[in-house]
């Protein structure tokens, strides 16, 4: 798998330490699932706005359409 590099200060660094320490996981394991959840759930914000914007505007996509 490909590694990312990514920079955080020393107080974000101690703070996911901490963290991944209480839960009895690596602070990689923590990092990878925060990014996870974070692209789920912008992923479904996302398409959220794209569905309403779709909606709003589904009389005019339909005459493009044509």
């Amino acid at each position: 798998m490909p590694h990312l590099d990514l920079p955080l200060d020393p107080a974000l660094r101690t703070a996911l330490d901490d963290l991944a320490d209480a839960q009895g996981r690596t602070p990689e394991e923590v990092a990878l699932h925060a990014v996870r959840a974070y692209l789920s759930q912008e992923g479904a914000r996302v398409r959220a706005v794209a569905e309403g914007l779709a909606h709003h505007h589904a009389d005019l996509l339909r005459r493009l359409g044509e």
